[in-house]
């Protein structure tokens, strides 16, 4: 099986980032292409990384808390 069959899965951390794994494109908001550099890739959900849109650690020292 090839990395393309494999499905894309989001997995959401509590009080944490989102992990994608699998083979993604990711785009910002002008429609440029982000590279992700890997498989598996953490996406910020507390809007406070420095290196958005993946997840820095900050959403730790900023105390963020989800929902779960």
């Amino acid at each position: 099986m090839s990395g393309r069959d494999e499905p894309v899965t989001v997995t959401a951390y509590p009080d944490g980032p989102l992990l994608v794994r699998g083979e993604i494109e990711l785009h910002a908001s002008d429609g440029t292409v982000i590279d992700p550099r890997r498989r598996t890739v953490a996406l910020c959900r507390c809007g406070l990384s420095a290196l958005k849109p993946f997840c820095d650690g900050t959403h730790k020292a900023a105390g963020f808390r989800t929902e779960d």
